[in-house]
């Protein structure tokens, strides 16, 4: 049987009158055959009611032309039509807004205050990102270096974009590559104990370097940045894993890329991961975790330990071994660790949790806590 499709868009109840007039059926007739109320069928000839597919089938089996989705179709090209063109136009403008920026995750953590009116919705996007319209990307640039939006996912971008705004509202001494390495100094000092961490941000920004915390994006993947403010260098921090080991790890890398003016943008992502992968990394990126491997724990002191002591690994030894060298056991353990010399299920107590402790002193945006950005909210 050919499937009927119609030249123009006419209400199916139209289609139905022409069935009726074709048997000599009333409408009361027809409420019979299908065993549904007269109503029913006045206001589907009317236009007023929706074809649902039990209703679709009745009307193919009563007229025996045995197509249900023949009714179905006519209903739902009518129902298309009567839409207003805004309607499209507003999904069009929705869905291609979604699909360039995170924009769920702008208002969920905060970061632009939610509205049902789509024209706000772009006008907080495009005022978060700094851009003057849709079409625009944003470029997060510095002097004649920047990195371009497709080089990073949307998420990373919202991260990067949300560090900075908190890093503008933060202060710190003009920045000098002496006072940072003596800074450096100063942090390695107070390795030995996790409580010790919130002085790292007063410690930074005596050298210049504004340090901010941003909780992470789930999907991001984001461990730290490092970016400049004109002369100001910012190291930014997710915490996604909330570790002292991976704390100093990750500080001290960003602050290498400071050292060095890497890149004037530098995003680290799944650092620890790629580690632990092998992951073929650039010169810089061997460089930065170089550094900060041997600040923690210094080679020749790690080999040593791990010839000496290598398999018959205790909590003593290692407990005697950090205090030796002046940090934390955690450190110990998580470089351990990462040589797979010891199961991540073993000294697991020693790998303390510091967010909390760093959370106190830092600019911290996450974890419930959504510090006010002057001109950032409101229409």
């Amino acid at each position: 049987m050919l499937t009927r499709i119609p030249a123009e868009v006419f209400p199916p109840g139209e289609f139905m009158r022409e069935e009726l007039e074709a048997r000599g059926w009333t409408q009361g007739d027809l409420a019979q055959i299908m065993d549904r109320p007269l109503r029913l069928v006045n206001e589907l000839i009317a236009g007023k009611k929706q074809i649902t597919p039990e209703t679709a089938r009745g009307l193919s089996r009563a007229f025996g032309d045995g197509d249900p989705l023949y009714w179905m179709n006519l209903d739902a090209a009518y129902r298309l039509r009567q839409l207003e063109p805004d309607q499209d136009q507003s999904v069009d403008r929705r869905a291609k807004l979604y699909s360039l920026f995170p924009v769920r995750e702008l208002m969920k953590r905060n970061w632009i205050e939610p509205s049902k009116n789509l024209d706000v919705i772009e006008h907080r996007v495009c005022r978060f990102f700094r851009i003057k319209n849709l079409d625009e990307r944003p470029v997060f640039a510095h002097a004649a270096k920047a990195i371009q939006y497709d080089e990073r996912t949307a998420l990373q971008w919202a991260w990067l974009y949300r560090a900075k705004e908190l890093a503008e509202g933060t202060h710190s001494a003009p920045y000098s590559e002496r006072k940072l390495r003596d800074a450096l100094t100063k942090l390695r000092a107070i390795l030995v104990a996790p409580e010790e961490i919130r002085q790292a941000p007063r410690i930074l920004a005596e050298a210049g370097v504004r340090f901010v915390v941003v909780e992470f994006l789930p999907g991001a993947k984001i461990d730290g940045a490092t970016f400049w403010l004109n002369d100001t260098p910012v190291i930014a921090m997710s915490i996604r894993f909330d570790r002292v080991d991976n704390f100093w790890f990750v500080l001290r890398h960003e602050g290498e890329h400071v050292l060095n003016r890497d890149e004037l943008v530098t995003i680290d992502v799944e650092l620890t991961e790629r580690l632990q992968r092998k992951d073929s990394l650039p010169p810089e990126e061997v460089r930065a975790n170089a550094a900060a491997a041997e600040f923690l724990v210094p080679k020749s002191e790690l080999d040593s330990f791990i010839m000496r002591v290598r398999p018959l690994y205790s909590e003593q030894r290692i407990l005697l071994f950090a205090k030796r060298i002046g940090v934390h056991p955690g450190i110990i353990v998580g470089q351990l660790q990462f040589r797979d010399e010891v199961p991540y299920t073993h000294f697991h107590k020693h790998l303390v949790k510091i967010r909390e402790i760093i959370t106190q002193t830092a600019i911290t945006d996450g974890w419930k806590t959504v510090p006010p950005i002057p001109g950032q909210n409101g229409a």
